[in-house]
């Protein structure tokens, strides 16, 4: 079978799992954000600001408990089912037991230091709601391996239902039914880890029922060791990737208080919506991309990388134009015209996570080849940078100095890892075909910012997007970017959805 067949069949794979993915990523981002938009709206400021650090140290706490796992399970699994497939069950058991067991000390470790870390961030309530907050971690953790389990086996439904809509689901009642009852802001740490809770243990019936989780447990000192020497890269790669991500509001809390964090992160949730297409395409695209690399066909991986970065940045471009052109709307729609100031900063970020998207999975490729430490080396000077800037740049320009560092720090990683991954492999995500995707859409941007286009209300703003949404998939047909390759993921997409798509196929074939 040729090595363009064997390409479109991994295609087709990550077309069918991505619809999966990408339902429960739409579904959990709309979910979380109706938690947030919830919490932000009936409590002050200040108070969403708390909110915020308090799920931001909880966020690098089960990072540290998860010791890379989240990753690295996923990809012995997939390499264990070809060499050792009666080793698995012990695999499983024994990556569970070292991060169950890592959770529950850093809950220990969080509660501890509570009361330390609240006066370094200016935040009257760190000391109550850190503790509160902190018991959800072996269920959050729980949940996290339990799902890495079933993508080490190429399933995604275990992701859509014990990840992606169970907790922020059941947080979202919970919190809801609280508030209808009255009840106070301590409350919602309480609904987070009665949600974790449950969530963890219905996805644990689950998982042994399906027989994806053995049911007596076996623990294996050799795998233990195997599992965490593959995976400690991964682990400070993780706390790295929160570095990038949280470092800002932490620093903000620290030069000023929550209300300025909660402020920032009137943007910042919006401007991190852009991976969204990328982070479903990714979940299957690591187990793929190892086989293709462990077979030896660099040529069918180059491009499964190229195909999987054009589609995700089409896909994308849409809501970068909403919440680059028209940052007001995007703030004023989700948290209400309270953070509008945030509006410049909404911009910077999205400029960073735009840069991610069109580099494509660098990082997920490093580990399908065997090189998760340059993932890890990239994150060091991503991070360093992004300390450095926030501590120049906060002080004096506040929100904004927060937003270039971040953004800074994004775009530095996404260069080393695509710097490390063509020096190894030679792939890269610059085929002739994205580059004309992607200078259609600069061009487009940079017009829209020229004419400062102000809209009346937000149905006027759909309404100007749908129209350049048009536009620039227009143009990218008539410049004849299309690849055999998409027309295989329409057709996946056809035959996985039942949706009738042959007049889109015929059309773009006359491009192809």
């Amino acid at each position: 079978m040729s090595g363009l067949d064997e390409t479109g069949k991994a295609l087709q794979k990550v077309a069918r799992g991505m619809g999966i993915v990408l339902a429960g990523t739409v579904i959990s981002m709309f979910l979380t954000f109706l938690s947030r938009a919830i919490i932000a709206r009936y409590f002050d400021r200040y108070q969403y600001g708390s909110f915020t650090l308090t799920m931001t140290i909880l966020s690098i706490a089960m990072t540290v408990a998860l010791m890379g796992l989240q990753s690295g399970l996923p990809r012995e699994i997939s390499r264990y089912l070809k060499e050792r497939r009666e080793e698995v069950p012990t695999l499983v058991t024994t990556g569970l037991t070292i991060a169950i067991a890592a959770a529950i000390v850093m809950t220990g470790v969080t509660i501890y230091l509570a009361p330390h870390i609240a006066p370094l961030l200016n935040d009257r309530y760190l000391d109550r709601t850190l503790p509160l907050a902190a018991p959800a971690l072996p269920f959050m953790v729980t949940t996290m391996l339990l799902v890495a389990v079933s993508r080490g086996h190429g399933r995604v439904r275990e992701n859509l239902y014990y990840r992606n809509i169970l907790p922020p689901l059941l947080f979202l009642v919970i919190l809801v039914g609280g508030l209808l009852a009255g009840l106070g802001f301590t409350f919602v740490f309480l609904a987070y880890v009665t949600a974790q809770l449950l969530s963890a243990g219905i996805a644990t019936i689950g998982m042994i029922r399906q027989g994806l989780l053995p049911r007596r447990p076996r623990f294996s000192g050799r795998l233990a060791r195997e599992l965490f020497l593959f995976s400690l890269p991964l682990l400070f790669t993780g706390i790295l990737d929160y570095v990038m991500g949280w470092t800002d509001s932490l620093m903000l809390g620290y030069y000023f208080n929550p209300d300025i964090v909660g402020l920032y992160n009137g943007a910042a949730p919006i401007a991190r919506l852009l991976p969204l297409f990328l982070n479903s395409m990714g979940f299957l695209y690591m187990p793929i991309a190892t086989a293709f690399f462990t077979s030896g066909d660099i040529k069918g991986m180059d491009k499964l990388y190229k195909t999987t970065a054009r589609w995700v940045f089409l896909l994308t471009f849409p809501v970068f134009m909403f919440v680059f052109v028209f940052p007001e709307s995007a703030i004023g729609l989700f948290f209400g015209s309270k953070y509008l100031e945030a509006s410049t900063a909404l911009r910077i970020l999205s400029t960073g996570f735009i840069f991610s998207v069109i580099m494509g999975l660098n990082g997920m490729s490093l580990i399908a080849i065997g090189e998760p430490h340059a993932n890890l080396i990239g994150n060091v000077f991503a991070a360093t940078a992004n300390i450095l800037l926030n501590f120049f740049l906060i002080p004096v320009y506040g929100i904004e100095g927060a937003a270039v560092a971040t953004a800074t720090s994004y775009i530095t990683a996404n260069l080393f890892r695509g710097w490390w991954l063509y020096r190894k492999t030679r792939i890269h995500p610059f085929g002739t075909n994205n580059i004309k995707q992607l200078s259609v859409g600069i061009a487009m941007v940079l017009v829209l910012v020229y004419l400062n286009i102000t809209p009346s209300s937000i149905w006027v703003t759909f309404g100007i997007l749908a129209v350049l949404s048009l536009l620039y998939f227009s143009a990218v047909i008539v410049l004849k970017s299309i690849e055999p390759e998409d027309i295989e993921l329409l057709r996946a997409i056809e035959k996985k959805t039942g949706l009738n798509l042959d007049f889109l196929i015929n059309f773009l074939e006359k491009f192809v």
